[in-house]
């Protein structure tokens, strides 16, 4: 082969190809970038979720915590009331 391809494939060929590689890089990159956001998102959203439904939880918990230890008697003498009243 004579030189002036050898040079040719060098100066104006590795140029182009570096560039092409470069591009599909650059988007790979911004491609993989926006993925990731996508995720923390969705990862953000479920965790406001499950903070929402802990404080649910908890807030029945407290009403339940409540109920027996403030009546608890009361509410045992009406839940037995309540075995004895006859179903209409």
């Amino acid at each position: 082969m004579p030189p002036w391809i050898w040079f040719f494939g060098i100066v104006v060929g590795l140029p182009v190809v570096l560039g092409v590689f470069s591009d599909s890089y650059k988007r790979w990159l911004k491609h993989r970038e926006r993925r990731m956001e996508i995720e923390a998102q969705m990862t953000a959203e479920k965790a406001a979720q499950y903070a929402a439904h802990t404080a649910r939880l908890e807030q029945r918990v407290r009403v339940l915590e409540r109920i027996v230890t403030d009546k608890g008697m009361v509410v045992a003498e009406e839940i037995e009331r309540l075995r004895d009243k006859p179903l209409n």
